[in-house]
Order: structure tokens, then C-alpha cells, then sequence
């Protein structure tokens, strides 16, 4: 059984918590800084560029752009600095979060993921637009799956064709 000292102190560390809960933010822009820049230093570049610029420059200033963000966000919350809701927006924080919504979506994301090496862009992307679009409340089975095939495909042509960014095409390799 717990005694109320250890029940106080339990509860002062969840008030502080909830009261510093954009320290999360900055844990988050820490790990992706840290990841930039570990990234960025083990990249196999050519070291005989010309130039003063080379390809490890942007990622090195975003990495490091990324972790002072972090730092000076941290100092100001820790003192007592806090996040302002936007003036017009229209979200309930007394209601719960929509897990399930949440969870749905990053199934469908990751089940694009997976299908992308063996059906291609054009099938995976169309899976993933209709999966996003019925997740987020959408009914329409004779609109939907039409839009998302067309945005599968155009958005395939474009960045394929059009600007020669390689995709796998699956099935659909010959055709477009």
C-alpha cells in the first residue's frame, strides 16, 4: 500500500510533467539532430569536390540548426515559458485523443511501406491515398478508390517520368 508522502510526490512529478510537456518537443528535436548530423559526418562523399561547398554542408547546418532549436526551447520552458494555443482553433482539449484514428493511419502508412517494393508506386500509393481518405471518415467506395488511383498514377509520372526520380512501377513497370 502506498503512503500519501509517495502519492504526492507521484502526483507533483505528473503536474511538473504536464506543465513541461513540450520538453518532449525538444527530446525530439534533439534525437532528429543527433541524426542529421551522425548522418551527415558518415557520408561517403567524394573528397575531391571544387568548391567551398559540398554535399555534407546542409545537412551539417540543419543538423546543427536543429539541436540550438532544441537548446534554446528547453531553456525556455524550463523557464517557464509555455506554447499558446492558435486564437481560432477549433479543438477540444478536454475531449481524448482519437487513438484509434491514429493507430489506423500509421497501419496504413506502414502496410504502403511494405507493399511498395513488391507492387510498386502506383498500387501501394493508390492503397495508401484510399486507406487515408476511408480512415479519416470517408464512405464514398465508388468516388474514392478512383481518386486515389489517379493520384497514385499521376503522382508516379510525375516524379518518374517527369523529374526522373526513380519509383518502382511493379506490375505497372511497362506500361506508363
Amino acid at each position: 500500500m502506498s503512503t500519501p508522502r509517495t502519492d504526492r510526490a507521484a502526483t507533483g512529478r505528473r503536474a511538473w510533467l504536464r506543465d513541461h510537456s513540450e520538453l518532449g518537443v525538444c527530446v525530439l528535436l534533439l534525437a532528429l539532430g543527433v541524426l542529421v548530423l551522425t548522418d551527415a559526418l558518415t557520408m561517403d562523399v567524394d573528397l575531391t569536390q571544387r568548391g567551398p561547398v559540398g554535399p555534407r554542408t546542409v545537412p551539417l547546418v540543419v543538423g546543427g540548426g536543429l539541436l540550438l532549436i532544441a537548446a534554446l526551447l528547453a531553456v525556455d520552458v524550463l523557464r517557464g515559458g509555455r506554447g499558446e494555443a492558435e486564437g481560432g482553433e477549433d479543438v477540444d482539449l478536454s475531449e481524448p485523443a482519437d487513438w484509434r484514428t491514429v493507430l489506423l493511419l500509421a497501419g496504413v502508412f506502414l502496410g504502403a511501406a511494405v507493399l511498395i517494393g513488391p507492387l510498386g508506386f502506383p498500387v501501394a500509393g493508390a492503397l495508401l491515398f484510399w486507406g487515408a481518405a476511408f480512415t479519416l471518415g470517408s464512405r464514398r467506395a465508388d468516388r474514392d478508390p478512383l481518386i486515389a488511383a489517379v493520384l497514385s498514377l499521376v503522382t508516379y509520372a510525375v516524379f518518374d517520368k517527369l523529374l526522373g526520380v526513380p519509383l518502382p512501377g511493379g506490375p505497372l513497370m511497362g506500361v506508363l
